[in-house]
């Protein structure tokens, strides 16, 4: 059933213990959405778990709740009144689907390709830049106080899903929520300081990863590919994308991370090209200029497989 910002606001008010996850390879709005609800739903004095199956890049350590974060397990079940799925679909949000029991579950995302599913309740707002703009929204609706530990968590998912206000999905209400934000007390240069600071190891990495990248679709596409190994060994690939992007001429940029022996993770930006279209053939999802999806299959094959899918969004013109 789909919701009104109002009936989700009301659902989120009404439950006593939550669940709150996002996305596997959680991004800033990912992190940023799940903690910042957090930290509004304890100030209404709600019982809140936040899980995560993934790794949590370092340089989000900022973020206040950054070390409250669990990751879930099979073998544990945790019971609530209300599981609440963010900024994705939620058939990727990895073991926390089995490690969760509620009689409830509520999807809040922006991304159009979310189609939501007879089992779960959703409130979509594709027009929010973010699912962190769509949870500041939510705050007033529940006439929550914006803390400057939930600022400081919704003011990073509007940073990092717009190119910190760079992207042409930044309008004047994510900036207006912006400037609520750094009211409330967001520090907009410790966040980006701490994101954009790397491990001397991370560097060396983006060097590795840049000097094997490929050009195909006749120079209108570039990507890197990391094989289970080289996945394993590098600590942080998030920033690899927009290197690669930026090349004159490319449209779409694609990185592709083999996580297990038949299991790739593919992010994908473009300029022009509706990269959503080619996600959801493989059943990911996102943004017309930003989504991802996950490949069942082994490296090569994987690899072999999305070159294809981008080549022929090229050459048919899939713009949005």
């Amino acid at each position: 059933m789909k919701l009104t910002l109002s009936e989700t606001a009301a659902a989120l008010s009404g439950a006593k213990k939550l669940v709150v996850t996002a996305h596997v390879n959680p991004d800033g709005d990912a992190i940023g959405s799940t903690l910042g609800l957090m930290h509004l739903l304890r100030g209404l004095g709600k019982d809140v778990t936040v899980l995560l199956d993934d790794d949590i890049p370092a340089g989000f350590h900022v973020l206040p709740g950054y070390d409250v974060i669990r990751r879930p397990s099979e073998d544990e079940k945790i019971a609530c009144d209300l599981f609440v799925v963010l900024d994705t679909m939620t058939d990727r949000i990895g073991k926390a689907a089995a490690s969760v029991h509620a009689p409830r579950l509520i999807n809040i995302d922006h991304h159009h390709t979310n189609p939501g599913n007879d089992k779960e309740d959703l409130y979509l707002d594709a027009t929010r830049a973010a699912t962190c703009e769509i949870i500041y929204d939510l705050a007033k609706e529940m006439d929550a106080t914006l803390s400057k530990e939930a600022a400081m968590c919704l003011y990073t998912g509007l940073a990092t899903d717009t190119g910190f206000f760079r992207f042409s999905n930044a309008a004047s209400h994510t900036y207006r929520a912006a400037a609520d934000l750094l009211d409330a007390g967001a520090q907009p240069n410790v966040i980006s300081e701490a994101l954009e600071v790397k491990p001397l190891q991370t560097v060396k990495d983006l060097g590795e990863a840049l000097s094997q990248m490929e050009m195909f679709a006749d120079g209108k596409a570039s990507g890197i590919f990391l094989t289970q190994a080289q996945t394993a060994r590098m600590e942080s690939t998030e920033s690899f994308i927009g290197h690669i992007r930026v090349i004159d001429g490319v449209d779409v940029a694609v990185v592709l991370k083999c996580k297990e022996p038949e299991l790739c993770r593919v992010s994908m930006r473009s300029k022009h090209v509706d990269v959503s279209r080619i996600a959801t053939m493989f059943d990911g999802g996102g943004h017309v200029r930003a989504a991802g999806c996950t490949l069942k299959m082994p490296f090569e094959q994987a690899k072999a497989t999305i070159m294809e899918a981008i080549e022929k969004a090229i050459r048919e013109g899939w713009i949005a």
